[in-house]
């Protein structure tokens, strides 16, 4: 769920919805998920002083804190 979350989201910020990807692996401390999109849009998913980035990573901590679960975002260049 949170996955399709993440997933949706950055495609309404995007220019380019097809380059969207989200991957899911488990890490030491959690689940991680690494957000990838195209070149040219990697400053809208980020914002300006990453502010958009860190309510992506908001929204994402209260989706998970609902199920009992933890969940941390990347995004990958």
């Amino acid at each position: 769920m949170e996955k399709d979350l993440i997933e949706y989201i950055a495609k309404s910020l995007v220019d380019d919805p097809s380059a969207v990807s989200v991957n899911e692996t488990e890490g030491e401390r959690g689940t991680v998920l690494e957000l990838k999109v195209a070149d040219g849009d990697i400053g809208k998913v980020i914002g300006k002083y990453g502010r958009i980035a860190k309510a992506l990573r908001t929204v994402l901590s209260a989706s998970a804190s609902k199920n009992g679960k933890h969940y941390s975002l990347e995004i990958l260049d």
